[in-house]
């Protein structure tokens, strides 16, 4: 009883700032709802209710002020610190780590179907509530599109807002994500990554353990289907290529974004498997950085690429797998793990540096007129600049 005549007492005072309205009163009483929340949760220790905690997320979600956006943000994390929905319980050093789940605790994501046919039924872009996947993806797009805003002051509250409600779900995921993770790494028990809401929303190394553990016999039809991440990201990219360099900059994730990269050429190049320049060497997959770079190694092959995939695009695409090919190696470098398998003789840096200049150089004779992108650029100054370092150094 005593939660819920706090609860009712704090909702009491949004009555008057419904959703729609952003007048200074319904901010001013959306500000004293927030200090109200933290007052009574934070500061005198009740935890929160689903309600409570929903009503904080959509003025995260529909602020219009500075004030607002932020406060709500910095409260969500107070919260799931404080209260947290997927936790470690205390154990004894000889134990094994056990995981509470509190069942009944809120969640900013929305995976009970029904609510979610009805949410896209209305055209998928709800405000006042948790995000299903298709939710979280628009919130992705909207990210990279938030800049066409032609009000300047709308355009820094909407990108803040965007951003501050991205951060929070990622913490939440994480939040989720990390003690059923320990545990699984302890216990091999599939269920717990099953049940978590990356499995539930969109993940990548989940999708790798999900495989695995499907190949050992030890999932079931509870798991349901779910489309790869993966899948998900390249059928966004290649619909909309607008998209493309937004991700790719901000997607700084070296074994990944390399592993996208490639599985993009490869739905356009999967039948243009090419020799090495040398006569006499082996056969590159085209699914391997080697073997892509190798699919641009003359003008015919570059022509029919870039019949399929714009040369812009191309650009693109070859100076982030640049990037991350670089930035992976040097990762395993560091930690002493052996070059990966689209490397090898074939694969050598010196040999991918000199290709992707190779590449490029194939792309401007493709297209006279074509202009080499900044980010272009950067890629042929890295591979230039390491070329002379490797070769002098050999010298």
């Amino acid at each position: 009883m005593k939660r819920a005549g706090i609860e009712e007492n704090l909702l009491a005072i949004l009555d008057s700032a419904s959703d729609s309205k952003h007048t200074p009163d319904a901010n001013d009483d959306r500000l004293a709802f927030l200090e109200a929340v933290r007052s009574a949760c934070i500061v005198n220790e009740n935890p929160p209710t689903s309600k409570m905690r929903e009503a904080v997320f959509q003025i995260l979600r529909v602020g219009k002020s500075l004030e607002l956006i932020t406060e709500s943000f910095r409260l969500l994390n107070d919260l799931d610190k404080r209260f947290p929905r997927v936790y470690l319980s205390e154990k004894e050093a000889s134990e094994s780590s056990h995981l509470v789940v509190v069942e009944e605790g809120w969640s900013p994501f929305l995976f009970n179907l029904e609510n979610a046919s009805r949410e896209r039924e209305a055209g998928g872009r709800s405000i006042s509530g948790p995000l299903d996947s298709l939710g979280f993806l628009q919130l992705m797009q909207e990210l990279a599109e938030v800049a066409n805003e032609g009000n300047l002051q709308a355009l820094e509250i909407k990108s803040l807002r965007n951003m501050l409600l991205f951060q929070y779900l990622v913490n939440a995921l994480e939040g989720d994500f990390l003690p059923r993770n320990r545990v699984y790494e302890e216990t091999m028990n599939w269920t717990h990554l099953r049940e978590s809401l990356l499995n539930m929303l969109l993940i990548m190394d989940l999708d790798m353990s999900r495989k695995k553990a499907d190949m050992q016999g030890s999932t079931t039809r509870a798991d349901g289907v779910r489309t790869p991440l993966m899948e998900i990201i390249l059928d966004e990219l290649t619909y909309d290529t607008d998209m493309l360099s937004p991700f790719l900059k901000v997607f700084n994730e070296p074994k990944w974004k390399l592993e996208i990269i490639l599985q993009y050429f490869s739905k356009y190049t999967t039948r243009l498997s090419t020799r090495t320049r040398r006569s006499n060497g082996p056969t590159e997959d085209a699914t391997t950085f080697s073997g892509v770079l190798n699919c641009f190694s003359n003008i015919t092959s570059t022509r029919s690429i870039t019949k399929k995939i714009k040369a812009d695009v191309v650009q693109v695409l070859l100076a982030h797998a640049f990037q991350a090919h670089l930035s992976s190696s040097s990762q395993q470098d560091a930690d002493g793990i052996s070059a990966s398998k689209d490397e090898g003789k074939s694969g050598s840096l010196v040999e991918i540096c000199e290709n992707i200049i190779s590449a490029f150089s194939n792309l401007r004779r493709t297209y006279a007129k074509m202009e080499i992108l900044p980010i272009g650029k950067e890629a042929l100054f890295t591979a230039a600049t390491i070329l002379s370092t490797e070769t002098g150094a050999h010298v």
